[in-house]
């Protein structure tokens, strides 16, 4: 099928605003590259202190004569998704050396959880730890002793971490590594429920727990569409996955062949290997487009209209939120999985999963057929389902039809013509909202507005009845500047709960707000932010604000004259605490929302 034309025109968009970084970065992967294999390189001494700490590899490596593999990993026990990872690394040294290659771990990243950090302290260093990782994984990868690296991430900020760092090593094949989704619990819509019950008082702090604890259970990541399982969703479509490894469950047969499978293609994809192809190569314009596709297709997490871009920013390609919006027009709509659906993850791969999603799109010219990926057979290979038969790992096609067309949808019958996000504009700036969760009759909310600078602030007023309206809750100095930008998910019980009493409501917010983000129409990123003069920041309790997703547009209905005159809130104090002032650099330097809210990329001047 040939490309669509608006799929064909922004990605031309993409390429031409990235001509003269993209080529900047190429050219830098191209002289790590053609400098050679470094370890011949190395002193003997520095040789030495990369090979004393292993006893079994110690002969193959100093041979010097077969790949050796860097394994970068997010590996942690407080964290489910992650804890899966724990006996990977020695695992997968033995499947390396049935590949005829090495493997060590070249160094571990923090892995820090929303789940646990929602609403408190700690989500203030949340998106920063994107940036942490990001150096974490050019610390781990400098020692320039592997020809390869198998990178061990799922969640939030971990995924996108890791790429961004290890794209400025580029010349190196690599391929992520998942570890799956825990398998069903509690269903999200019933745990949403009691979290609504507990927000009115009308269930104790006993009950919720229990309800929380039912719905995550065991090791794996949450079983909501939220950001990690975005995360998924895209490296399936950058192809930089084992073809269909996203939501095979832990434990299992499937997900070991897998994980297996990974080690061996990225022994293939080697360094002196017939089908060599560097990290930097799979990562262009074409591929960045294909994610945003799939996110866009699948109604996926908000949180990535900051990661992608600086994802893509690390391999010298510019992609923007107009990029998106026209996207998101063109793309069908194709699963409900929660929020934008009753189905959890798990529903959503037994119905064909993202290898059903990228046949349609492929089938439909929605989606570039023609870029490399770690398999050798390019994007054809994410269209086809992994299946253990007579115990090997086998990839089958998929049938006409899904497993649950209720859950995933073909482009005959999509469950809208539209992807999941528009872009909304006007005189209180640029900023981002997520519809595909949300009634068409709630795209558009005019209200009078009141406004915070925290949630806790919110939770108060709503527990006051003084939210019991029509109203536009305004939460600002929540950007990358002011407060490293945390998520903002506490207020969704509310703000669910006032809107379920018939009331209009809708958020506006220079912060972030949750993956799972659903039903509450939410004017999130918003740009400029609050602190350095945004328009949010004139905003009076009792101005009416008009939220329009239909329109794409963000407006303070305030006579031009007064809105021009108005003086900026004063900000308040900053916080400490916590490792909070630890941060302060990256808060200091941070750029905006829509170029990825990164010191770090700022001032790398990427």
């Amino acid at each position: 099928m040939p490309l669509h034309s608006e799929i064909a025109a922004v990605t031309d968009r993409v390429i031409e605003r990235s001509k003269e970084k993209r080529a900047q970065y190429l050219a830098m992967i191209a002289r790590e590259r053609e400098s050679g294999n470094d370890r011949p390189r190395l002193g003997c001494a520095n040789l030495a202190h990369a090979y004393a700490g292993t006893d079994e590899q110690r002969e193959q490596l100093k041979a010097g004569r077969s790949m050796n593999i860097g394994i970068v990993t997010a590996y942690n026990d407080l964290l489910s998704a992650h804890a899966t990872y724990y006996r990977y690394p020695e695992q997968m040294k033995v499947w390396a050396h049935e590949a005829g290659a090495t493997a060590q771990v070249a160094g571990g990243v923090p892995a820090m959880c929303d789940g646990v950090t929602q609403g408190y302290q700690g989500m203030e260093l949340s998106l920063f730890s994107r940036d942490t990782i990001a150096l974490g994984t050019a610390v781990a990868l400098s020692h320039r002793t592997f020809e390869g690296a198998a990178l061990l991430g799922i969640c939030d900020k971990i995924v996108p971490g890791l790429l961004i760092g290890a794209l400025r090593f580029g010349h190196l094949p690599m391929v992520l590594i998942p570890g799956g989704p825990m398998r069903s619990g509690l269903s999200n819509k019933e745990k949403a429920a009691v979290r609504e019950q507990y927000a009115e008082g009308k269930v104790s702090r006993d009950v919720l727990l229990e309800a929380e604890i039912a719905a995550y259970h065991s090791k794996g990541t949450c079983t909501f569409y939220g950001t990690a399982n975005s995360n998924q969703m895209m490296m399936e479509a950058m192809g930089l996955h084992i073809p269909g490894a996203a939501f095979a469950n832990p434990g299992t047969k499937l997900r070991q062949e897998l994980t297996r499978a990974a080690v061996h293609r990225l022994a293939e994809i080697g360094w002196n290997g017939n089908e060599y192809r560097g990290l930097g190569e799979i990562v262009d314009e074409k591929a960045v487009v294909n994610a945003a596709i799939a996110l866009l297709a699948t109604g996926g997490s908000t949180n990535h209209l900051i990661h992608l871009p600086a994802i893509a920013r690390a391999a010298g390609i510019a992609i923007d939120w107009d990029d998106f919006d026209r996207l998101s027009r063109t793309v069908p709509l194709l699963s409900r999985v929660y929020p934008n659906g009753s189905a959890d993850v798990n529903a959503f791969e037994d119905a064909g999963g993202p290898a059903f999603v990228i046949r349609e799109l492929l089938r439909g010219g929605l989606m570039h057929a023609d870029v490399a990926t770690i398999a050798s057979d390019g994007m054809a290979a994410y269209a086809r389902k992994p299946l253990i038969e007579d115990g090997k790992l086998v990839w089958h096609e998929l049938p006409a039809k899904s497993g649950d067309d209720s859950v995933i949808a073909t482009l005959d019958a999509p469950f809208s013509p539209e992807g999941g996000f528009r872009i909304l504009k006007g005189n209180l700036g640029r900023a981002c909202i997520k519809v595909s969760a949300v009634e068409r009759e709630r795209w558009t909310i005019e209200a009078p507005c009141r406004v915070f600078s925290d949630q806790a602030s919110v939770q108060d007023a709503f527990k006051a009845g003084e939210l019991d309206r029509d109203v536009i809750v305004v939460v600002r100095f929540q950007g990358p500047k002011a407060n490293g930008m945390p998520e903002l998910h506490k207020l969704t019980p509310p703000l669910g709960v006032l809107q379920n009493r018939g009331f209009k409501v809708a958020l506006v917010t220079d912060g972030r707000m949750s993956g799972a983000s659903g039903k509450v129409p939410c004017a999130i990123h918003l740009s400029p932010e609050a602190l350095g003069g945004g328009p949010i920041g004139k905003l009076r309790d009792g101005d009416v604000v008009r939220v329009c997703a239909e329109q794409g547009v963000l407006t303070a209905l305030v006579e031009a004259g007064e809105w021009e005159a108005r003086e900026q809130a004063a900000p308040p104090l900053p916080a400490d605490g916590t490792g909070r002032e630890l941060f302060a650099m990256m808060r200091l330097g941070a750029d905006e929302a829509e170029l990825g809210a990164s010191a770090m990329l700022a001032a790398a001047q990427l």
